[in-house]
């Protein structure tokens, strides 16, 4: 434990992101359960005592985002008793694959080529842009489960920032938590005890050069541009949040309020 991490915060040896949304406010005055969802990255290599605390927290569900090529690279999560493991990857194995690849293993000119001038950030926002547009049945999947009965939830990547980011940002849309709320929550992963931790498959210094990192950073950085490009894609799409509740992730108000009912104060 850290004097930076909050006492309710958990720093996991094994485990990064891990974070309670409970808290957040909404706009009609209310606010997220505290103990019933959770966001993190994978958990492939959490620690006996990591599994013991995350056994702790009661958990009906562990949505795991990752594809398989992720779950190739990072390992199976850790299995922790009594709780189910839905996997709803939100991006295909192969889309990327060659990219991340070289993102790994790629030399400098390589990168300069493929990341500079704006084409890492952009590339980020057009796979929120698909995400939002192209995975609304795993979202409601997501939605309709917690509406029924999977939780307390934990939903979660490989990093806790993209795939589990928009996947959270989705639910406290359901939830009618406030647009800065969700913002600053997705931004939470840019701390450094959070941050994805990078990996180069060099060990030369130039691996990790500043210039590289520079390069990298967009992709591994949360950046409220991205996520002002998926609340623009819902609307652009739909038309309104509610629209693209009710038509896009086939929400009924019914289940609308269920939901809200399992997760708010």
């Amino acid at each position: 434990m850290t004097q930076q991490v909050p006492s309710t915060e958990p720093e996991l040896a094994g485990v990064r992101n891990f974070r309670d949304v409970g808290g957040l406010p909404t706009v009609d005055g209310r606010r997220v359960k505290q103990g019933v969802l959770f966001r993190s990255g994978h958990l492939a290599h959490a620690t006996q005592e990591d599994a013991a605390f995350l056994a702790s927290l009661g958990l009906h569900t562990i949505f795991d985002f990752r594809n398989a090529a992720d779950q190739r690279l990072e390992g199976p999560d850790v299995t922790l008793p009594g709780v189910r493991n839905v996997n709803l990857p939100l991006t295909d194995p192969a889309d990327g694959s060659e990219f991340w690849k070289m993102v790994r293993d790629g030399e400098i000119d390589e990168l300069r080529a493929a990341l500079s001038e704006g084409q890492a950030a952009n590339r980020m926002i057009t796979s929120y842009r698909t995400i939002i547009k192209e995975r609304t049945a795993e979202h409601s999947h997501v939605l309709h489960a917690m509406a029924e009965d999977s939780v307390p939830a934990l939903m979660h990547c490989a990093a806790g920032k993209d795939r589990a980011g928009l996947s959270i940002a989705v639910t406290l849309l359901a939830l009618g938590v406030e647009r800065d709320a969700i913002e600053a929550d997705y931004l939470e992963s840019n701390a450094a005890h959070r941050r994805y931790k990078v990996h180069r498959s060099s060990a030369s210094e130039d691996a990790m050069s500043p210039e590289v990192m520079e390069l990298l950073s967009p992709l591994f950085d949360a950046r409220a541009s991205y996520l002002a490009a998926a609340f623009e894609t819902v609307e652009e799409t739909w038309g309104s949040t509610d629209r693209y509740l009710a038509e896009g992730l086939g929400l009924t108000p019914a289940e609308r309020d269920r939901l809200r009912e399992r997760l708010l104060d």
